[in-house]
């Protein structure tokens, strides 16, 4: 596999691929109403407010996957900079009276033109393109810490400064995982990488002990039931949730934890949702969905044309996988509570659009073959 060859496009998309992730977008939009229904009604009088905005998110997200699955992957080559240049300039601007808004106690979200969006969901994207595109240039020399490590470190440090500033910790986890998996695949030396963990570590334990919120998380998740009123409140109802599903669950729109109990129950919380409705068949055959798409982002990666590509894919795959896992690791206790919404199934607008964009990526990558 070399660094750059011709490549075309043979037309078509990924079945799999494709079929796993219209299967979650229209679980997604059935789940958003049955979590948000009573909700919407005692907010904004309407039981299908967040419903009708869900199925133009994923409109929009069907539409930006087609327009992705069509962009010769190599055409990011050529805009790397400023996409990332955009992506950091939008993590900035969150800082400007004005511009960026708070809600729920953190700063994630710009308002422009009346469109609101969340710069942290593009700063993933554009680091992995821009990591993709500086591995693949830099393969001779990606052993040695002036080449292969300082110059992705940089970038990495700037944006997760940034996402912790919101606070936004779970993002920030999740970033950093994405590039120590790309760097670990691209051939960075492991000593530097197990450095760096050496480095963050006590720095991300700095950041927790004076960050209330996130201390609290962290000390519920370790006994939520000592902390069923405070921090463990989400958890506790999340856990009575898949314990009420049973195998079958209670069916759709019957779940109990949603009325007002469990805490945004249509984006965090919704695969505790999916629990209790669906029950133990419908969260195996979800996770399954998610199986199918890792899979093939895996199998994608190793047969890409080129590194650049087989790199972009790899992340993509870890930003989609990684995701889902702490989303559903969150509800089920496994690790602690992070903000992440569920890819393709949570409400949210940003986050629908952004993975919608990788998976056309992804089948973009998946069509083209080498002449």
């Amino acid at each position: 596999m070399t660094n750059d060859q011709r490549t075309k496009d043979c037309g078509g998309y990924d079945s799999c691929l494709l079929l796993g992730t219209v299967l979650l977008l229209g679980i997604g939009i059935v789940m958003v109403y049955s979590a948000s229904s009573m909700l919407t009604i005692r907010h904004y009088g309407s039981e299908v407010y967040f419903f009708k905005r869900q199925v133009l998110h994923t409109l929009a997200a069907i539409l930006v996957l087609i327009c992705c699955r069509y962009v010769p992957y190599s055409f990011y080559k050529t805009l790397v900079y400023p996409i990332l240049g955009f992506a950091f300039i939008s993590l900035v601007a969150l800082y400007l009276p004005g511009v960026g808004y708070a809600a729920g106690g953190a700063k994630r979200w710009l308002r422009v033109f009346g469109v609101s969006f969340q710069p942290s969901e593009f700063a993933r994207l554009a680091l992995i393109i821009y990591l993709a595109y500086s591995m693949s240039k830099k393969q001779e020399k990606i052993k040695t810490f002036s080449v292969g490590f300082l110059p992705h470190a940089i970038p990495f440090s700037c944006f997760i400064i940034l996402i912790v500033m919101q606070p936004d910790f779970g993002m920030a986890a999740l970033i950093a995982l994405i590039v120590w998996i790309m760097l670990f695949v691209g051939g960075v030396r492991v000593s530097y990488l197990l450095a760096a963990l050496v480095v963050i570590a006590p720095l991300a334990y700095c950041v927790l002990i004076h960050a209330d919120h996130a201390l609290k998380r962290l000390i519920s998740f370790i006994d939520p039931w000592q902390y069923q009123s405070d921090a463990g409140y989400q958890l506790v109802h999340s856990f009575m949730a898949f314990g009420s599903g049973g195998v079958f669950g209670a069916g759709i729109g019957n779940g109990y934890q949603k009325l007002f109990y469990l805490p945004e129950p249509h984006t965090d919380f919704i695969f505790s949702v999916i629990g209790e409705e669906l029950g133990l068949v419908g969260v195996c055959f979800l996770i399954a969905l998610y199986f199918i798409i890792l899979w093939r982002g895996i199998v994608i990666a190793t047969r890409a044309p080129d590194l650049f590509a087989s790199f972009l894919a790899t992340g993509l795959t870890a930003a989609l996988g990684l995701q889902a896992c702490v989303n559903a690791g969150v509800a089920l206790g496994l690790v602690p509570t992070t903000g992440l919404t569920l890819p393709f199934v949570s409400y949210g607008g940003t986050s629908l659009v952004v993975s919608a964009a990788m998976v056309g990526i992804l089948m973009n990558i998946s069509g083209r073959r080498v002449v």
